[in-house]
């Protein structure tokens, strides 16, 4: 069996084990595998065969060891020094615990668990047993909000009064993932605020600086309910309904510009090469095929939240399957500043910050890694580039990046939930997260 590497103070790359084969951690190992002898996949596991052989060809190693479960993994000696957990979102909770009992430090996929009370046992674990968890909130790694963070650090807006942010899901991604999909049924996984947008409420309280105080949130079911169908939409399956082809949400979309959704469900047949006749098949049995007016879904499809933090400053975000793409606008008390995709797809650059007391605005562009944008805006990169020295180093940089950071987005989460359920009522964030003594002064440093 490998033994582990001790984070490469030998020599030898980061050793990691995979818990879960799906798209994350395909994108996670062909990242690692463009930085050399930085990192090494030496097991994984997941219940389907042909999701272990596609790492294994990813990483072009056939010595990879294969689990068909996280928990025969597991069971095994520690076999090396990092564990990805990428499974089931209500499976990170025990997972997570365990891998770190067997002596794992953790690249844990967001989010850390579908309830608070779990999030608060990760975090708490992870702090009795001194492990580093590495939260993939991929966002803080991207290019983009890289720059955000030094202009606001810098003192260039002067202080942070308010913040405004966006999420465009993407309609036909909010049919896929949460209305027919996975995450469609909060009851059963967790809050469309918690497993979409934490990475933007992590955003938030990161150029804060500051934990959330107070949060108050409305949203509901606007378009994906029956009475929102077009005359004569079906209940079932696609094939026989009448708006069939002129539907927006007509399924066999997937079998074209919108196919890679579809693969993230169906890995037996490749993206760029579906066989319709088999996709079609497979998508009548599917719950991919069903009419987005008819479906379980309980998921939002908007959502604003307004949040207070203990340094005062206020912040607003919307998440809407009604647009696409990320923006945000700062508010100092020198300057302000906006940006996001919009800007970057209309105007050419990323960002523009106006000064209160005259000047032209500065138009801001953002040099992109070496992958350029692709994956949450070069986040998923910046997330694998960062990895080793955040592993290997412990400086105080790398410690925002570690899980006490990153717990504050899901309480904030969980706290717009319950207040979204209430009718919009403050709820104290400090409710919901275990007391701890003000990280106040780490700000202030």
């Amino acid at each position: 069996m490998p033994k582990p590497s001790f984070y490469g103070h030998d020599g030898a790359p980061i050793s990691i084990v995979a818990l879960g084969c799906g798209s994350r951690t395909k994108i996670y190992a062909s990242l690692m595998a463009t930085l050399g002898a930085q990192f090494s996949i030496v097991a994984v596991s997941d219940p389907e065969p042909k999701r272990r052989l596609a790492i294994k060809e990813i990483c072009g190693d056939a010595s990879i060891l294969e689990f068909d479960s996280a928990e025969a993994l597991l069971h095994e000696t520690q076999l090396a020094d990092l564990a990805i957990i990428a499974t089931p979102d209500d499976q990170h909770c025990a997972q997570s615990i365990a891998a770190m009992r067997r002596g794992y430090d953790l690249l844990l996929e967001k989010p850390i668990a579908t309830k608070a009370e779990d999030v608060a046992k990760v975090e708490m674990e992870a702090e009795r047993l001194n492990r580093k968890v590495v939260v993939c909130h991929v966002l803080r790694y991207s290019a983009f909000y890289q720059k955000v963070k030094e202009i606001v650090d810098s003192g260039r807006l002067g202080s942070v009064v308010s913040i405004q942010a966006t999420e465009g899901v993407g309609a036909f991604h909010h049919a896929h993932s949460f209305v027919r999909g996975h995450w469609r049924n909060e009851e059963a996984t967790s809050p469309m605020i918690l497993a979409k947008s934490c990475h933007d409420l992590d955003i938030l309280q990161w150029i804060a600086e500051s934990r959330c105080s107070t949060v108050s949130s409305v949203g509901g079911i606007r378009h994906f309910r029956p009475d929102a169908a077009p005359p004569g939409a079906a209940q079932g399956c696609f094939l026989g309904c009448p708006q069939s082809g002129r539907c927006d949400y007509d399924a066999q979309r997937y079998l074209s510009s919108e196919s890679r959704w579809l693969s993230y469900v169906l890995p037996a047949l490749n993206v760029d090469g579906f066989r319709p006749e088999a996709t079609i098949e497979w998508l009548k049995q599917s719950p991919w095929s069903r009419c987005v007016y008819h479906c379980d879904n309980t998921a939002v499809d908007h959502q604003v939240v307004q949040m207070e933090f203990e340094n005062s400053v206020t912040a607003t975000f919307t998440m809407t399957a009604f647009a696409n793409g990320r923006s945000l606008e700062i508010y100092g008390t020198k300057a302000c500043l906006r940006g996001g995709e919009f800007y970057k797809n209309n105007c050419g650059w990323d960002m523009t910050i106006t000064d209160h007391f005259g000047g032209e605005p500065e138009e801001v562009r953002v040099q992109a890694n070496q992958l350029g944008y692709t994956g949450h805006g070069g986040g998923d990169f910046g997330l694998v580039e960062t990895l080793h020295p955040i592993l290997t180093t412990g400086d105080k940089f790398n410690s925002d990046f570690l899980i006490a950071e990153s717990v504050e987005s899901h309480f904030m989460a969980f706290a717009a939930d319950r207040s979204r359920k209430q009718g919009g009522a403050p709820v104290r964030v400090s409710d919901l997260r275990p007391q701890r003594p003000s990280r106040a002064e780490k700000y202030s440093q």
